[in-house]
């Protein structure tokens, strides 16, 4: 699609899911282009959670254009994700009272434990829900919901993905890409990041160093968030033969289900 922003600004599209983003240029200046990016950046961007928000204008389209400083550095790398420092950041996105208003302001979505496995029943194929193990693991999610009042959701970004992490060449790390943001237990976040780049023998450590008293309680419903994602995952693959994955997760999610019956 053609965009417009004239003002000298040449635009280069980067790719991605959505086609919404991209580099712009204009003399010395480059910036990164976002378009129809949520009201919300402005508030992680003053939280220091993304990259400072320069400039936002609106098009002719009525398509509004964000852009973002521009930083050399990389995405973080699977092994990273075990580190204190992505823990601490997380933290910082689960306890901000700047952007739990922002996002509260925007109309910003709720997510509950009955919607993800309402959701994710008919997303398993006749032939997984067949599975002994799946179907076990399923009644057991149904029957051991987390109970956490809406009162103590937090804003979750919703796609913990090891590429959504930038790391600038100052060391500076940033989490990008919040168009899955929602309100939700922190486990949400928590159980899906644990389960997908940290050992579960490490669980424990990644949460001390998240910043929380590791109770009962909060193991449970990571535990359970953990067992929705390994399933969700175990669904997705399936569906694009990606089998060794879903093999993986099936076995995280054996282990996962016995440990939730044995605590």
């Amino acid at each position: 699609m053609a965009l417009d922003i004239s003002d000298g600004w040449s635009l280069y599209p980067l790719g991605g899911n959505t086609g919404t983003a991209y580099m712009g240029t204009k003399a010395s200046q480059k910036v990164f282009l976002k378009q129809n990016a949520s009201p919300f950046l402005a508030a992680l961007s003053m939280e220091g959670i993304t990259p400072r928000l320069v400039w936002t204008k609106r098009l002719a389209s009525g398509d509004v254009m964000t852009a973002q400083e521009w930083l050399n550095g990389r995405t973080l790398h699977r092994e990273e994700m075990r580190e204190q420092r992505v823990a601490r950041l997380l933290h910082r996105v689960h306890h901000s009272h700047l952007l739990h208003d922002m996002l509260l302001k925007v109309g910003g979505r709720f997510t509950t434990p009955a919607q993800l496995l309402t959701r994710l029943q008919p997303a398993l194929a006749s032939d997984l829900r067949r599975h002994p193990l799946i179907q076990s693991a399923f009644a057991a999610l149904q029957s051991e919901q987390p109970q956490l009042p809406k009162t103590r959701y937090e804003v979750c970004h919703g796609d913990l993905n090891h590429k959504n992490w930038l790391l600038s060449d100052r060391s500076r790390l940033y989490l990008v890409d919040w168009d899955a943001a929602t309100f939700a237990d922190p486990a949400l976040d928590l159980g899906a990041l644990l389960c997908e780049y940290v050992p579960v023998e490490e669980w424990q450590r990644w949460l001390q160093d998240y910043g929380e008293r590791v109770t009962p309680d909060l193991t449970a419903r990571v535990n359970w968030y953990a067992r929705v994602h390994c399933l969700t995952v175990i669904a997705e693959s399936y569906h694009q033969q990606r089998f060794q994955i879903m093999n993986q997760h099936l076995i995280l999610l054996e282990r996962l289900t016995r440990e939730a019956v044995t605590d």
